[in-house]
């Protein structure tokens, strides 16, 4: 019986040591993500020298500073601070074709490089909304401004666009962030987007589409979030060939007119 006694003990301390080992081949790894689907969720962008630059600064607001930068290509980075970490989170960043013409056509209509004009409005001044800083760098000149707030509606609109493409970097960032760490927030995450997407605050929801695939086939995220995620491609899908079809029908009237 005392045999049996130690036998037991014994049998009873391997099998607890045995549970609180960690297996170490097995590991929880991000699925990989094809770089070409400019999704987002890149490692490493090939960009050439910066020329087009945007800041955007509030003490005030959770992401307090935002940086980007990027070629004439689109290719570059994005850099931003939260108000809860002394750190600076950098990402590399390429802009979608369409996200890239409609700034390019901005900057350019704006004859931003060229111009003289302050673009800081002269009776508004709302330094509470934060501080933005536009410039270019080229042919070994540089043009810079800073506005909060402006009657320019063409620069107004460059402003406009460089928030929509943070606001889709970041929160792709934070979201990789959350499924790694805090799993049971992606739901929640999710939802935010459906808000943003319905605002207009996202600079091209068809360039996340790979990402939102990659989300709904990923099981450490909730199946909730999941299902919401694959909601939001269809209905991405669907709007983009509504607008689509609207850009030929312009087209084709263009074309027929004498």
């Amino acid at each position: 019986m005392k045999s049996l006694s130690l036998l037991f003990s014994f049998f009873l301390i391997f099998s607890f040591s045995a549970f609180g080992q960690k297996d170490p081949i097995k590991k929880n790894s991000r699925p990989a993500v094809d770089p070409t689907a400019n999704s987002g969720n890149l490692t490493e962008i090939n960009a050439g020298t910066p020329v087009y630059f945007y800041e955007f600064e509030n003490p005030k607001f959770l992401v307090s500073n935002i940086w980007i930068e990027h070629d004439e290509n689109g290719a570059g980075k994005i850099r931003f601070q939260k108000n809860d970490f002394d750190e600076i989170f950098t990402e590399p960043l390429k802009l979608s074709d369409s996200t890239l013409h409609k700034i390019k056509s901005s900057w350019t209509a704006a004859n931003f490089f060229d111009s003289n004009e302050k673009y800081q409005s002269e009776i508004r001044d709302y330094a509470h909304l934060g501080t933005v800083r536009l410039a270019i760098k080229r042919d070994q000149r540089e043009r810079k401004e800073e506005f909060n707030w402006t009657e320019n509606q063409t620069v107004k609109a460059i402003a406009d666009e460089y928030r929509r493409i943070a606001t889709q970097a970041i929160w792709i960032f934070d979201f990789n962030v959350a499924r790694d760490n805090q799993p049971l927030r992606t739901p929640q995450m999710v939802k935010g987007l459906d808000s943003n997407l319905r605002r207009n605050a996202i600079a091209d929801p068809v360039q996340i589409i790979p990402f939102l695939r990659d989300l709904s086939n990923d099981e450490r995220v909730p199946l909730i979030a999941r299902n919401h995620a694959s909601r939001l491609v269809l209905r991405i899908e669907s709007e983009n060939k509504k607008a689509e079809k609207e850009k030929s029908k312009v087209v084709l009237i263009n074309k027929k007119k004498p």
